[in-house]
């Protein structure tokens, strides 16, 4: 890969909620689009097996910046109450690793974000908008941040 359309982000939430509501929350990313603003849809693709794994999901995610991106994410690992990760394909192509810890007083979420960018346009422009793409990332990431909190506050009635 080349080094310029290439982004190794790493994001970290810390959620006062207990450990097994935030798992709830991102284990099942169908539901995203009800809660985390810039998720607009998530079609399933393939099933995968009774643990998830191999599940094929389509995400298409309004940015920060003006334009959208969708891409497939195929389930690769599923460690319950611990880790989520997927392989991305399509706009983008890597590796997207949910990690959690914690437990009834809160949760530490770390999420790794391992990708190339494959637009056309992205790639011609990515050593001149490089730091833009990881603001746009670091924007999109934190209105998850906000929305997750809503949410579980929300919900914990």
């Amino acid at each position: 890969m080349a080094a310029a359309t290439r982004f190794e982000l790493v994001s970290h939430w810390h959620l006062d909620s207990p450990l097994e509501r935030v798992w709830a929350e991102l284990s099942c990313p169908d539901d995203w689009p009800l809660w985390w603003r810039a998720v607009k849809r998530v079609e399933l693709l393939a099933d995968g097996n009774a643990g998830g794994i191999g599940a094929v999901r389509r995400f298409t995610w309004a940015t920060a910046l003006p334009y959208t991106l969708s891409f497939d994410m195929t389930a690769t690992r599923i460690e319950p109450m611990r880790l989520l990760e997927g392989r991305a394909s399509g706009q983008l192509e890597g590796i997207g690793r949910w990690t959690l810890s914690g437990g009834d007083l809160g949760t530490d979420v770390r999420y790794d974000w391992l990708v190339e960018v494959r637009k056309p346009w992205q790639v011609a422009l990515a050593p001149v908008l490089r730091p833009v793409f990881v603001w746009n990332h670091n924007t999109v990431l934190g209105w998850g941040y906000e929305d997750i909190k809503t949410r579980l506050m929300k919900t914990a009635h």
